[in-house]
């Protein structure tokens, strides 16, 4: 039988594969920073370990939840909205960190409000497009 793709499953089956290289490009960069000493650990300067380790954990949640979006799975809706929220909650420990005065990078305040974004919106769209069409 051939199947043919819809506009639900086109625009799942691309954020799925935008959360599989987010999720890939994440763990690289968590790695780099917590595991070597070379010139990406340097230029991190002063990170967050709380977060990147956050950040390295969270990346292969991505990659699962991408193959579950691309799948179009119920728990794939679930893991995402999960995502989404422990990666805000992160972003608020962070905020308090900098509010604290502690040191860190403002590179991370970008990288956690990217991620925090394109979490939500991958929840929502996922919610819309799997849950709430059925």
């Amino acid at each position: 039988m051939n199947q043919t793709a819809t506009p639900r499953s086109i625009i799942l089956r691309l954020l799925a594969l935008v959360a599989m290289v987010f999720g890939a490009l994440t763990l690289k960069s968590a790695y780099l920073v917590l595991f070597t000493t070379g010139t990406f650990h340097q230029e991190a300067g002063d990170f967050v370990p709380f977060v990147v380790t956050f950040n390295g954990i969270a990346g292969f949640f991505y990659l699962i939840a991408g193959f579950g979006l691309f799948k179009q799975t119920q728990w794939s809706v679930r893991l995402s909205i999960l995502i989404a929220v422990t990666t805000l909650v992160v972003y608020g420990l962070f905020g308090l960190h900098v509010n604290n005065g502690e040191l860190y990078e403002m590179q991370t305040v970008v990288a956690m409000a990217i991620r925090s974004g394109l979490w939500s919106l991958i929840a929502a769209v996922a919610w819309f497009k799997i849950c709430k069409a059925k």
